[in-house]
């Protein structure tokens, strides 16, 4: 049920590299229908469809599974709901708002935002557990990764994505990443869910007859453990971030290649958990998803170099110990080569900016900074130093 959503996301993050409008408009045909409909329209239909498939409590329906579909039976009543579903559709809903702006259709951009609204504080109400957030509810409203369960009592995805898509405060977003390092972490990265299902359960689905710590069902699924990366990096919290990087690192993992065994130059799509009697092993390599999420977790959340509409974004979330570290990034047809400098051991913050030799005043966005957004074909030398702005 998350499938349809994954358009209008991309589409925003096409936005924030390009800005080209143009592609909103591009028209592609449907399945069943070739005389098709804009993209900006397949989007708009995508997010209504699931607006269409909530629960009486305001929680997207799971149906078969979401981003999990080891959860392929959780909903097939169309009663179960999506804790993680929801924090996922209400950033794009955010966004879309945004988006549906930018294209004049203001009566959209106001609905999508009065439903991101409403979802947030729905999400916040019911799928709050007293110290973390569920993961999901069958059909008969049981609750699914809450503290009352014996098996499979803490799920990652709903920690990471309150943070990631804003749902969370902010004392509430270090509550459950506290709770993610605590509960979810070991030696090879973010487990998926905790303890590990030992016994199949057929209201749940397929991930409970993975073997205990295998897969979804207890394992590092590298996907999903690329968002704890990026979860902590938008916290500050840098020495967490680049510890969960390296956990995920096939080069660091396969300098122990008679419990990694997977190939040690690529990365996999899982790494057995805990409750295995093969712990630390990988498994399902050459996963190209988990690779990319894990470029954009060391690229754009721990450097911190990465694209917004208004501009390139610098905003490093590094260890203390770096004493510099560099990017050269393509944005918009102009080459940006950035010298990032941590003279006094900081771990985020931009004191000062230097252009081509010259210090000069930049926008400012939380603990970073944007970058102008220069003419194609433009090179830059780019010093940031962090410190305190």
């Amino acid at each position: 049920t998350d499938d349809l959503l994954w358009l209008p996301y991309l589409l925003t993050r096409y936005l924030e590299e390009t800005a080209d409008r143009g592609l909103l408009k591009s028209k592609e045909p449907f399945l069943d229908d070739k005389t098709g409909a804009t993209l900006y329209d397949h989007s708009a239909r995508a997010i209504d469809r699931v607006l269409k498939r909530m629960s009486k409590r305001g929680l997207p329906l799971i149906g078969a599974g979401d981003w999990n579909d080891g959860l392929s039976a959780v909903g097939l009543k169309w009663k179960g709901e999506s804790v993680w579903l929801g924090q996922f559709l209400y950033g794009v809903l955010v966004d879309f708002a945004e988006v549906a702006g930018l294209m004049k259709d203001q009566s959209r951009a106001r609905r999508y935002a009065a439903a991101a609204k409403k979802l947030r504080a729905a999400i916040n109400k019911h799928g709050w557990d007293g110290e973390y957030y569920l993961g999901a509810t069958k059909d008969s409203g049981e609750k699914l990764g809450s503290r009352k369960n014996t098996q499979g009592k803490v799920w990652l995805n709903t920690q990471t994505w309150s943070i990631l898509a804003n749902v969370a405060d902010a004392a509430r977003a270090n509550r459950v990443f506290d709770v993610v390092e605590r509960e979810l972490e070991g030696k090879n990265g973010t487990l998926l869910v905790k303890p590990a299902y030992s016994t199949p359960d057929p209201e749940i689905g397929y991930l409970t007859r993975y073997a205990p710590g295998m897969r979804e069902n207890g394992g590092v699924y590298t996907h999903a453990a690329t968002w704890s990366v990026i979860a902590a990096a938008k916290l500050g919290r840098a020495e967490a971030a680049y510890r969960m990087f390296q956990k995920l690192n096939p080069a660091i993992l396969g300098s122990a290649p008679h419990e990694y065994i997977a190939e040690p130059y690529v990365t996999p799509g899982n790494i057995e958990g805990p409750d295995s009697r093969f712990y630390g092993k990988g498994g399902w390599t050459w996963y190209s998803g988990s690779a990319t999420w894990l470029f954009k977790a060391g690229v754009e959340s721990i450097l911190g170099v990465r694209a917004s509409r208004q501009g390139l974004v610098v905003d490093p979330c590094i260890p203390k110990s770096w004493e510099s570290c560099s990017v050269t990034r393509l944005f918009r047809g102009a080459v940006y080569r950035i010298a990032i400098e941590n003279p006094d051991g900081h771990s985020t913050g931009v004191n000062t900016v230097a252009v081509n030799g010259d210090t000069i005043d930049v926008e400012r966005i939380g603990t970073g900074i944007i970058l102008p957004i220069m003419p194609r074909g433009s090179e830059l030398r780019v010093k940031v130093v962090l410190g305190d702005a």
